[in-house]
């Protein structure tokens, strides 16, 4: 019932802090492998902050927590990330030996001087994967030049309404007054990946708004909104771009591994095929928004508009294949090692009889159907060792930062512009973030309630 004071609140964000940490590193010491996400992003102060998260094995399951948010005080480089890591490995006295995989960004794949170029230095068999929702969103920036100007004068449209605060009200009447579903449109920013498909909806549902919205307010881009083709452009990147969101938001989420992403990505790049035959033979259904415009409006697809949505979806299935290749066949046994093609030539000879013996384990056959893959491996380690391992070094790899993107937001909602002077972030995000629970009773057992004077 008695506040407390401001300094009180920080020691017990401390030592709840340093207990959560300390648990932390015993439990990634004693698990036979781990991996580490990483990425660095810049806050309201303008303080670069490198982020790192870490999976390991615990208690027979695969977890996954906060490790670490240390501030880069000149540059982020592959060196200084690279060091700063390397001391609170040392510091903490986490083996390098343990560490199978690494998923970043592209920029610090570097073969040279990039992160990767230090850790392979300590740790030669790492495994560096590019983050899959980096390669998603790098697929969908190219287009062709008729789309990428379509794309660029509904985000003027947009921003002529939403970066003025009148006119964001006179539209909101606007679309009061005509019954309309939505009040307002959305703001387009390259920031937020997840932002087009929205956009571009939104926009489409309000265009007739927006017609009578420009009678009143003249815009040079507004004739564009009674142009058919136009129209039948913006409702095709209305619905691939809301597609390309579902795929950007399936590869996000913990315990994702490389097979979960490879999976999603192969779905999609035979859905793009799909539709490029279904819309070279004139079926939309596979675009509903673009579909029901024409069916509204009784009008044929032009033939320059069908040209181009056929050379978008080819060009978007080989824009992933690019960041995508296909997988390594040699790793099937791992995914399905009851129906692997025996023998499997990259395994040992040991290797290769745990594998047959596996495949022959009824009561494994059964919890396979019923575990997610890194559990089922993580169960057969202790009767299959040898072979579990070889599967774990492939399975414990993040295959996405989407962890660190996730920590970047509670860092923005944490370091508010109202407390950019607050350096050291880490012991607050790492009370927001990790799912360990401090143990309050153990805590409280060693303070001292009533100290002498």
């Amino acid at each position: 019932m008695i506040p407390v004071s401001n300094n009180t609140v920080s020691r017990r964000i401390d030592t709840m802090s340093e207990h959560i940490l300390t648990t932390l590193v015993d439990r990634v010491k004693k698990s036979e492998f781990y991996s580490l996400q990483v990425d660095e992003s810049t806050d309201v102060a303008n303080l670069a902050n490198l982020l790192v998260y870490v999976r390991y094995l615990f208690e027979g399951t695969v977890q996954e927590d906060f490790l670490f948010c240390r501030p880069l005080a000149t540059r982020t480089t592959g060196e200084e990330i690279f060091n700063l890591t390397d001391i609170f490995m040392r510091t903490n006295g986490i083996d390098w030996t343990c560490f199978v995989g690494i998923c970043t960004a592209k920029s610090m794949m570097g073969k040279h001087t990039g992160l990767i170029a230090h850790i392979r230095k300590v740790c030669p068999s790492v495994l560096w994967l590019h983050c899959s929702i980096h390669r998603e969103a790098l697929t969908a920036k190219n287009m062709p030049d008729d789309l990428l100007s379509v794309l660029t004068d509904a985000v003027k449209l947009v921003n002529l309404i939403k970066a003025r605060p009148l006119n964001s009200r006179l539209f909101t009447l606007l679309c009061n007054e005509m019954g309309s579903e939505h009040k307002a449109l959305l703001l387009h920013t390259e920031v937020r990946w997840l932002s087009r498909g929205k956009v571009l909806t939104r926009l489409f549902e309000l265009r007739h708004e927006l017609q009578q919205f420009f009678e009143d307010n003249p815009f040079h881009l507004a004739s564009n909104l009674h142009d058919e083709d136009f129209l039948q452009k913006l409702a095709y990147l209305a619905d691939i771009f809301s597609v390309l969101n579902e795929l950007n938001l399936s590869l996000q989420g913990v315990r994702v591994t490389l097979f979960n992403t490879q999976d999603k990505t192969e779905a999609m790049i035979k859905k793009l095929r799909f539709w490029t035959s279904c819309v070279s033979g004139n079926t939309l259904l596979c675009f509903p928004t673009l579909h029901a415009f024409l069916e509204a409006n009784d009008v044929v697809m032009g033939k320059h508009v069908k040209s181009l949505i056929i050379e978008h979806l080819n060009q978007l299935a080989e824009q992933l294949r690019k960041y995508f290749p296909p997988m390594d066949t040699s790793q099937t046994w791992i995914r399905n090692p009851f129906e692997a093609s025996l023998p499997v030539p990259q395994l040992s000879f040991q290797e290769q009889e745990q594998l047959i013996d596996l495949s022959s384990d009824g009561a494994l056959q059964l919890q396979f159907k019923r575990k997610p893959l890194v559990d089922f491996w993580t169960e057969a380690m202790t009767a299959y060792p040898v072979l579990a391992k070889q599967a774990l070094r492939v399975l414990m790899p993040f295959a996405t930062t989407y962890l660190c993107e996730a920590g970047f937001s509670a860092l923005t909602a944490v370091k508010t512009k109202y407390r950019q002077r607050l350096d050291a972030v880490e012991k607050d995000l790492r009370l927001k973030l990790s799912s360990i629970v401090p143990n309050i009773g153990e805590l409280c057992a060693k303070m001292q309630a009533h100290p002498s004077h």
